[in-house]
């Protein structure tokens, strides 16, 4: 299978195309920045981003599939970076399916994400779930809903798009935010768990770049795959990775009223409360695991592969 990649230098979606690699599918990847591409030894590699409208045709054309991975993920942004992240996830997302259907690609996967359902609020959804109007814990999770959307439109008008929904995905080489948490504490340096109350699906990124080939092989066309590990809250996380350690778990979480005091000259500060302060982000994969045999390990299990060298 000849497979047109977009985000394939990044963590999740860079786990799917060395899968995808392995197993013998051409892969064409777009990519931004070269020396990124080096990690992609086998990939044909296209210059450009998802603004390139003739990048982006010239290595669509000819494909059997697409795989839609490339966003902007970061929590706490405004001005510039706001606009940014409208043209990545959005116009972006808009621009690599309406092409792929023009193209007449055979078969689509859309990575979106567990967020787009927002605030579950204790509850664990699915993906027949209608989120409330109005609300967004972050300027992410809004365009991540606004990207998804123009995804499940394009397929009420025949794009066979599969859409996949992972939750909060980590693993070796994680450099998100809640990664650089877990690496903090790893190395000794947060004794207090922060945002204890968030509500979390643990996802190992192996395991997601396994559902994302799953989903190209056996996803339904217009249906979406929710694709978690494991639902926790924060502390849960903490607790897990301190066993995983050989450490007493830590006892005190931060205070949210000391994060809010610090907003007041980090206003970046904001969203990270907003998107966790008695939020929680649950959805339930079971769609996945009987459809299309997605089968996810552990949180402890994947802790310590992250982690092995330390436990």
């Amino acid at each position: 299978m000849r497979v047109f990649v977009t985000g394939a230098t990044g963590f999740v979606t860079g786990a799917a195309v060395r899968l995808l690699l392995a197993r013998g599918d051409a892969v064409t990847a777009l990519v931004r920045d070269p020396v990124r591409a080096k990690p992609l030894g086998g990939a044909e590699i296209v210059s450009g981003d998802l603004s390139d409208y003739e990048a982006l045709r010239r290595g669509m054309s000819g494909v059997d599939a697409v795989i839609h991975g490339a966003a902007m993920y970061e929590i706490g942004v405004s001005g510039a970076r706001r606009r940014a992240m409208f043209d990545a996830n959005v116009r972006g997302t808009e621009r690599v399916l309406s092409l792929a259907r023009d193209l007449g690609v055979p078969r689509v996967v859309y990575i979106s994400s567990i967020v787009v359902f927002g605030n579950t609020h204790g509850r664990v959804v699915d993906e027949t779930y209608a989120r409330p109007e109005g609300t967004y814990t972050s300027y992410y999770e809004e365009t991540k809903l606004r990207a998804h959307e123009i995804a499940v439109r394009l397929a009420e008008r025949g794009l066979p798009v599969v859409i996949v929904q992972p939750g909060q995905v980590y693993g070796p080489g994680d450099h998100s935010g809640y990664g650089d948490l877990l690496r903090m504490f790893a190395r000794g340096w947060l004794p207090l768990v922060p945002m204890a109350d968030l509500g979390l699906n643990m996802t190992f990124v192996d395991d997601i770049a396994q559902g994302i080939l799953l989903a190209l092989d056996r996803g339904q066309p217009g249906r979406a795959y929710a694709m978690g590990g494991e639902i926790v809250r924060s502390r849960d996380v903490f607790n897990t990775l301190a066993r995983v350690l050989g450490r007493r778990a830590p006892r005190l979480a931060v205070p949210y009223l000391l994060l809010e005091a610090a907003s007041v000259v980090r206003p970046n500060l904001r969203e990270a409360i907003s998107s966790s302060k008695g939020v929680t982000f649950w959805a339930t994969d079971a769609r996945a695991r009987t459809e299309i045999g997605y089968a996810p390990r552990s949180l402890e299990a994947g802790l310590r592969q992250t982690y092995a060298r330390r436990g």
